[in-house]
């Protein structure tokens, strides 16, 4: 089962995160096989750190539920809260395939939240700037709730037009860049 994750910094926790980096690093090195994607988001201007992305794959909820909360920028207080949705990973790949590569242009997290009538279940035609791509999915993968989405653009407004803005409650759109080793 895949399973999206976002934690979110809290206010001024910038300095513990950049304490415990080589312990978070080391946790998700274990992690490093199940790994869809990863990566910090950024506020605007990109010097300070917002949050963490994870996209795994793991046996079940209980698995997931384990994977985030033992997280140690989580366990220590790093993070405010945590989005934990089940996901389908419409493009079959992880964010190491895609085929722009690491570095280069500007990379977006596009979260679009919503409910009742599906949307964006089919990536757009163009997916050469698409990093992951797929459906936030209750618990039990039945109930659709929304859309993630990890894609390179000129800027944040190109992100966000990756999905059909009117079927969502909100759009949020994060600067993000490929986490872990290099």
């Amino acid at each position: 089962m895949e399973f999206f994750c976002y934690h979110r910094d809290r206010p001024d926790s910038a300095e513990l995160r950049d304490e415990l980096l080589e312990e978070h690093w080391s946790y998700m090195d274990r992690y490093a096989a199940e790994m869809i994607a990863r990566g910090p988001t950024f506020g605007r201007g990109g010097d300070t750190a917002t949050g963490s992305v994870h996209i795994v794959d793991l046996p079940d909820l209980a698995g997931a539920r384990a994977f985030v909360f033992d997280e140690p920028n989580y366990q220590a207080g790093v993070y405010r809260d945590v989005m934990l949705r089940r996901w389908r990973n419409v493009l079959g790949r992880t964010m190491w395939d895609f085929p722009g590569g690491r570095d280069g242009g500007s990379r977006y997290l596009v979260l679009g939240l919503g409910s009742g009538q599906a949307a964006d279940l089919v990536p757009p035609p163009d997916r050469d700037e698409l990093i992951a791509y797929g459906p936030l999915l209750s618990d039990d993968g039945s109930t659709w709730l929304g859309t993630a989405v990890l894609v390179r653009a000129p800027d944040p407004d190109a992100a966000r037009a990756v999905l059909t803005l009117e079927r969502y409650a909100d759009v949020e759109v994060h600067d993000w860049e490929f986490g872990g080793r290099r």
